[in-house]
C-alpha cells in the first residue's frame, strides 16, 4: 500500500513515498524556494538523485509536479496509486487529541486553529484542499505537531494568567516538534534495556527550531515550546523566552507601531544568529568560535540554555534516566553534543566519546557504566506520519 507523508512550509514541500506496512521508502524528495522564478526540485529514487531548477509559481504547481514526476519514472502508474496522503499540522489546539481523518469539518477546524500557528496551519490546510481535489479517493490524514503534549499535566500547560482567559480562549503551552519526540520516545522504548515505560527521559530536538520534552513514564510531561513555537530554548533565528516587557520597550525604541514586526524579530533576527552576527546555522558558528567573540558567545549561550532545561526537567521528574539528540544540530554536531554532557557530569553521564563523533546514525553516545544512558537517534516524522496514516488507511480499504 502507498502512502505519502507531506510535510509542507511557506516555501518548501518535503514528502516521502512509503510501501505500507514494510515501512519502506519508495521516494522522497521537496521542493524549495517554493513560488520564485528559480524553484528548486529535488527527488530521491531507487539511487538515483534529480535535482533540477524550474518556476514552480504556485502551491498547485509544486503538487502536480511531485505527481508528474513519480508517474514520469514510473514510480505510480496513475495518481491514485498512492492509497493515503498523510499531512502534518502543526497546531491541532486542544481539539485534536490524535490524528484524525480529513473531513471537511475537520478541514475548517484546522483553519481556525491557525491562530496558533499563522505560518503554518494555512499553507497545510491548501495543500491538504490541493491533495484531495487531485486525488479524490485517497485518504487524507493530519498528523498534528501538538497531540503529543495535550495531555501534560494541567501544572505544566497552564499559564500563570486569570485562569478564566484560558477556559475561554484556550492559552496555554502547546508545544511543537511532537511528532519528532513521539518518534523519539517510540524509538527509546524499543532500544533501552526494559524500554522506558518506568523511566525519566529528555529529547533534545536540536534543528533550526529547537524543543525539548520531559517524558515520564512513556508519556508526554512537559515541553519547552509553549501557546506558539517561538519560545522555549534559544534557536538558529528564535529567541526563546523572554520577558515580554521587552516587546513594548523595544517597539518604543525600534519606532515600531505594529506587534507583528516585533515577532518577525523574534522569530528572524534574534536566537544564534542575532547573538553570533555570523549565521544562523551552527555549521557556520562553528566553524569560527576560535576568532569570533560572538560566535562563541552564542554557543555558550545555547549550552546554558539547554542546561536550564534539563536541569528544571530533571528536578520535575525527580531525576533523569536517559537523554536523547536529535534533529540536525542534535544528531550531527558532536561539539553540541559534548557540550551539553559535559555539564551533566554531576548526574553521572560519562560520555563515549568514540561513539560521539558518528554523524547522523541511531547509537549510544554514553558509556556502560554511566548513570544516564545518552543516545543521538536521527528523526524520522514522515515515518510516524505514514504509520498512523497506515492505521486509517487499513481500517477503510
Amino acid at each position: 500500500m502507498k502512502i505519502m507523508a507531506i510535510n509542507a512550509g511557506s516555501s518548501t514541500l518535503k514528502w516521502k513515498l512509503f510501501e505500507m506496512p514494510e515501512k519502506k521508502t519508495i521516494a522522497s524528495g521537496m521542493i524549495d524556494r517554493l513560488g520564485t522564478p528559480k524553484s528548486i526540485f529535488k527527488l530521491k529514487y531507487n539511487g538515483q538523485k534529480i535535482e533540477r531548477e524550474e518556476a514552480i509559481k504556485s502551491n498547485d504547481i509544486a503538487v502536480l509536479s511531485i505527481l508528474d514526476a513519480l508517474k514520469d519514472m514510473n514510480i505510480i502508474e496513475k495518481f491514485s496509486d498512492i492509497v493515503a496522503f498523510g499531512h502534518r499540522v502543526v497546531a491541532g489546539g486542544e481539539y485534536f487529541k490524535k490524528s484524525e481523518i480529513i473531513t471537511n469539518a475537520n478541514l475548517e477546524k484546522i483553519e481556525e486553529l491557525a491562530e496558533y500557528a499563522p505560518l503554518h496551519n494555512k499553507i497545510e490546510a491548501y495543500y491538504i484542499d490541493v491533495f484531495k481535489k487531485l486525488v479524490p479517493k485517497a485518504i487524507q490524514v493530519a498528523v498534528f505537531d501538538t497531540s503529543f503534549f495535550v495531555d501534560i499535566p494541567e501544572t505544566n500547560y497552564l499559564y500563570s494568567i486569570d485562569l478564566e482567559d484560558y477556559k475561554k480562549y484556550h492559552v496555554r503551552r502547546y508545544g511543537a516538534h511532537g511528532t519528532s519526540h513521539r518518534y523519539i520516545a517510540q524509538r527509546l522504548n524499543e532500544i533501552v534495556d526494559g524500554g522506558i515505560e518506568d523511566k525519566n527521559v529528555i529529547v533534545l530536538h536540536l534543528g533550526s527550531g529547537a524543543s525539548i520534552s520531559a517524558i515520564k513514564n512513556g508519556k508526554a510531561f512537559d515541553i519547552s515550546m509553549g501557546f506558539t513555537p517561538l519560545t522555549g530554548i534559544m534557536m538558529s533565528s528564535r529567541s526563546g523566552d523572554i520577558d515580554f516587557s521587552v516587546v513594548s520597550y523595544l517597539m518604543k525604541k525600534l519606532g515600531l507601531s505594529d506587534i507583528s514586526d516585533m515577532i518577525d524579530i523574534f522569530n528572524h533576527k534574534s536566537g544564534l544568529l542575532g547573538i553570533s552576527g555570523v549565521s544562523p546555522d551552527m555549521r557556520d558558528i562553528e566553524a569560527v568560535e576560535d576568532t569570533n567573540e560572538r560566535a562563541e558567545l552564542a554557543l555558550q549561550m545555547y549550552r546554558n540554555r539547554i542546561l536550564k532545561f534539563i536541569g528544571s526537567y530533571t528536578a520535575e521528574m525527580g531525576g533523569l534516566d536517559v537523554i536523547a539528540f536529535t534533529a540536525g544540530v542534535g544528531e550531527n554536531s558532536a561539539e553540541v553534543r559534548e557540550d551539553i554532557m559535559s555539564g551533566l557530569g554531576y548526574m553521572g553521564l560519562k560520555i563515549d566519546k568514540e561513539n560521539n563523533k558518528v554523524r547522523g546514525s541511531e547509537i549510544k553516545i554514553s558509556t556502560d557504566d554511566s548513570k544516564v544512558a545518552a543516545y543521538t537517534i536521527p528523526t524520522n516524522e514522515e515515518l510516524m506520519i505514514a504509520q498512523d496514516t497506515y492505521g486509517f488507511a487499513k481500517l477503510l480499504n
